[in-house]
């Protein structure tokens, strides 16, 4: 397993958050993984995801194909 140092990153707002800042979500940019938070709850550790699940997931998300 490799690890990633998270430590001093900065974080962004990711565009499938909600925009009335309800739901937000933070991700980190230019790391060989994908890490995601909740801003609301940023002292819990973040879920770290493979680019490329990462990518899929998004994918789904944008064509609503999660949940059938």
């Amino acid at each position: 397993m490799r690890v990633v140092d998270l430590s001093g990153i900065s974080w962004r707002k990711s565009s499938y958050s909600n925009q009335d800042g309800g739901a937000c979500l933070e991700v980190a940019d230019d790391l060989p993984v994908v890490p995601v938070r909740d801003s609301k709850d940023s002292g819990r550790g973040p879920l770290v995801f493979g680019a490329a699940a990462w990518s899929g997931f998004a994918g789904a998300v944008e064509r609503g194909d999660l949940f059938g």
